[in-house]
């Protein structure tokens, strides 16, 4: 093991330390949602998180905790977009330059956006690149901090941050979580979740929503050790195409969680449209798996209170239109 696993107790404290740096998101709920699934769904939308998704919690959080000394050499990691633009984020935040490496085939608008926050890309092929070793290297070439997207503790500890928030609405609404999805890809918001939980609601059941094609941590948990992706599935879910489990996400999240599910292309598409039309939420592919899963029957939620993550929201204008018009 590379690291110490993180606590109920990080997340507590990532919570106190990024309060001042992020939007605190809504608890969203409709009937419709309610109606179709026979359960009391609570909705945690993080597209109207500041750079449109969850990973601003994990960026900050690793950033704020960064030794002084070790800013001035800024920061580095890999990402498809949506971790790209938090670490940028929370690296102009500190005044630190920060080093994005991103797919060639990224969705033009997390480009975009990373490069609005001051940051410098480098661009690599998704199918034939290391993308942890290609990041490693930069980092040692530029005396820069690794701020790896999902496997690093204070990374898993601040997106924990989103269950807590979610835990703590529910219980002034008088309801507590039965189940909560959560999107899943290299296995970090859910493992800060379920820390999360842990530590505030230890009935709650964790489910893993993955794509299909992309479900190395289904795949894991069935096998109880780390299985990879072959990685020839759709990229649809651009966010969420790790191929396989991280060290320390899978060690948090092995003992943990209740299962894993999958979802289509379709359902995943049905489901931005839901959040679209009903929730009035924009949620890019990834972002809306979790969705899908409950919509589709997949996560139980008949007679049960089910929390729900929407995790992103970053989704190109040409695919969202795809979503609508499927």
């Amino acid at each position: 093991m590379t690291a110490a696993l993180p606590t109920p107790e990080d997340v507590r404290a990532a919570a106190a330390r990024i309060a001042p740096h992020i939007v605190r998101t809504p608890m969203l709920r409709h009937a419709l949602l309610d109606q179709l699934t026979g359960g009391t769904i609570l909705v945690k939308p993080e597209p109207l998180q500041r750079t449109g998704s969850f990973k601003l919690r994990g960026a900050t959080n690793a950033a704020l905790r960064m030794p002084q000394a070790a800013r001035a050499g800024g920061v580095v990691t890999h990402s498809s977009g949506n971790h790209g633009q938090a670490t940028a984020c929370a690296a102009a935040m500190l005044g630190m330059p920060a080093l994005i490496a991103m797919p060639m085939n990224a969705p033009a608008i997390k480009v975009e956006s990373t490069r609005r926050w001051g940051a410098e890309i480098t661009h690599f092929d998704r199918r034939t690149t290391d993308r942890e070793s290609l990041a490693a290297r930069l980092a040692e070439q530029r005396g820069a901090t690794l701020l790896p997207p999902f496997d690093h503790p204070d990374v898993i500890a601040g997106q924990g941050t989103l269950a807590l928030e979610l835990f703590e609405d529910a219980a002034a609404a008088g309801l507590a979580l039965e189940d909560l999805a959560v999107c899943t890809g290299g296995g970090g918001l859910i493992a800060g979740c379920a820390l999360a939980a842990e530590g505030a609601s230890p009935a709650t059941r964790l489910w893993a929503v993955e794509p299909e094609g992309w479900d190395d941590t289904r795949l894991s948990l069935q096998a109880g050790q780390r299985v990879a992706n072959d990685g020839q599935g759709s990229t649809l879910c651009d966010a969420l195409l790790s191929l396989r489990p991280g060290e320390l996400t899978f060690a948090v999240n092995q003992p943990r969680l209740a299962g894993g599910v999958v979802v289509t292309e379709a359902e995943v598409f049905a489901a931005m449209r839901f959040a679209f039309a009903h929730l009035k939420i924009v949620a890019e592919p990834g972002g809306a798996v979790a969705l899908a899963a409950v919509l589709a029957g997949k996560v139980p939620t008949r007679g049960r209170t089910v929390g729900v993550v929407i995790s992103g929201g970053n989704v190109d204008p040409a695919v969202f239109a795809r979503a609508l018009a499927a």
